[in-house]
């Protein structure tokens, strides 16, 4: 058993209602999979389409471009969401 720790930023974080959480995973799960749980658990809200225009750091790598369903997110790891920012 282990755990993802999740970290929003700006519009992420005001779409959660919080900075970050964790969720609790026996085994790695795709990045498809976070998101579906990230929905169940903010149910109602505006949080996976703010999520759906973010870019996405797995540890310091970027997987915003890769297909979710192929991004393996294992325990342990931390992803982030940024969304996009204005400005130079």
């Amino acid at each position: 058993m282990g755990t993802i720790s999740i970290r929003y930023w700006a519009s992420a974080r005001s779409a959660a209602g919080m900075d970050a959480e964790t969720l609790t995973v026996d085994a790695p799960i795709t990045l498809s999979e976070v998101l579906r749980r990230l929905g169940d658990a903010h149910p109602g809200g505006r949080l996976l389409t703010v999520l759906d225009a973010c870019s996405v750091l797995l540890g310091d790598r970027p997987v915003s471009t890769e297909d979710p369903d192929d991004v393996r997110v294992a325990p342990g790891s931390t992803l982030e969401f940024l969304p996009p920012f204005a400005g130079g």
